[in-house]
Parts: C-alpha cells; sequence; structure tokens
C-alpha cells in the first residue's frame, strides 16, 4: 500500500485504536468476534479496500495489540499521550502521512462493521472532489469519514477527546453523505453491554460495491 505505487492522489487511512478501554476494563481491540480480534476485523478491512496506505494508532498494551492482529500492510505508531484524548491518537496519525497523499480516511479500531465497499465508496466521493464526505446510513452520518488534504492543517491542530469532530462541525456545509445501502451504521464499543450487543447482531460486512446512488450534500 505504498502511495508512490498507487492512485495519483493517493488515499490514506488512519485506524484510531489507542484507547485504555477503561469502561470496559480490558483491551477493546483484542476482544473476539468470530474467532478474531475485533481489530484484526477492522484491519482487514482497510486492506481489502483501494486505500493507497493505512497507518494504525495504538497505545496502551501497543506491542500486544500489535502482535494479536497480525500484518495487513499497515504503519503502525504509537500515541505517547492518551489520556489527552482521541485527538493525539489523530495528531499522530496524520503527522505521519507521505508528503503526496491526497486524502486521510479515518476509522476507528472498534467499529468492525465499517466495510471494503464503504471505504471505497467514501474515496470514489474524494475523487469526484469532495472535500469531507462521511458514509450516510439512512440519515445517520457516521465513519467511514475522509478529509481532503486541504483540511489537514486544522486535523492537527485539534485538542481534547473529540478527534475530528471540531473540524466536521467548523465545515458541516462542505461534507458530503454517502449512501450505503446495505449496512447499519457503526456503533462504538465501549461497554460490556456494546461488546454483546456486538456479538449478538455481528454478521460479516458485505465487501462488493454498496454505494448505488450519488453522493448527497448534507
Amino acid at each position: 500500500m505504498d502511495p508512490h505505487l498507487g492512485h495519483l492522489n493517493p488515499v490514506a487511512a488512519v485506524i484510531l485504536a489507542a484507547g485504555g478501554s477503561s469502561r470496559l476494563g480490558r483491551p477493546k481491540q483484542l476482544l473476539p468476534l468470530a474467532g478474531e480480534p475485533i481489530l484484526m476485523h477492522v484491519l482487514r478491512n482497510a486492506a481489502k479496500s483501494t486505500l493507497d496506505e493505512i497507518v494504525l494508532v495504538l497505545g496502551d498494551q501497543a506491542d500486544k495489540i500489535a502482535a494479536a492482529v497480525g500484518e495487513w500492510g499497515q504503519r503502525t505508531v504509537v500515541n505517547p499521550d492518551v489520556a489527552a484524548g482521541q485527538s493525539a491518537s489523530l495528531r499522530a496519525g496524520v503527522s505521519v502521512l507521505a508528503p503526496d497523499v491526497d486524502a486521510v480516511l479515518i476509522l476507528l479500531g472498534d467499529q468492525p462493521t465499517v466495510s471494503a465497499a464503504a471505504i471505497d465508496a467514501v474515496i470514489a466521493a474524494r475523487r469526484a472532489g469532495a472535500g469531507i464526505a462521511m458514509a450516510r446510513y439512512n440519515d445517520d452520518l457516521r465513519h467511514p469519514v475522509l478529509f481532503g488534504r486541504e483540511f489537514f492543517p486544522e486535523l492537527l491542530a485539534v485538542r481534547g477527546d473529540f478527534g475530528a469532530q471540531t473540524v466536521l462541525a467548523a465545515h458541516a456545509e462542505l461534507i458530503v453523505g454517502v449512501p450505503i445501502l446495505d449496512g447499519l451504521a457503526p456503533k462504538d464499543v465501549d461497554t460490556e453491554a456494546d461488546y454483546q450487543t456486538l456479538v449478538r447482531t455481528w454478521r460479516a460486512p458485505l465487501q462488493e460495491a454498496v454505494c448505488q446512488l450519488p453522493p448527497e450534500q448534507v
């Protein structure tokens, strides 16, 4: 997934998976789902997509988690300040992207239902000229979310535990919603109840094209 060998305008993913899982009491990245860690599903879906580069941001127990999920072509970086919130992981990931990367697509390490097809649909919106694009599940805008390079300075300036939400709020009129016709809106796994719901409702996401409608301006 070397961006120099991919598209003319490469798109990279930053997978945020550095959280300490304080509410869950154990690393949610390693929770078993269909016999594999949750984070492995996220990485596999990213690897199956047309992404040119994958950056995985880890924090607590980084060595253990990296060993458990295996190699999917990702570059792994460690957030040295997990306590500073999700924004620190976002900055750690965006700051190492190659200078020719045209856009960054943000994924969360506890959302294994985001398919390669959904990733590709959001990337297609960038290829069509969108500055910011998000997957739309019915009327719900969720991950993956993509930002063009023109927004990198703002992403690198965010602080606190809000990730890219402040940048989205500042440019809400520019967000292009990409309809995803097959699949449920992804949800975080923060508690034991969240995990049990994921296990109970799990079905592997379809990887073929699921976006059959043109992107919509929000």
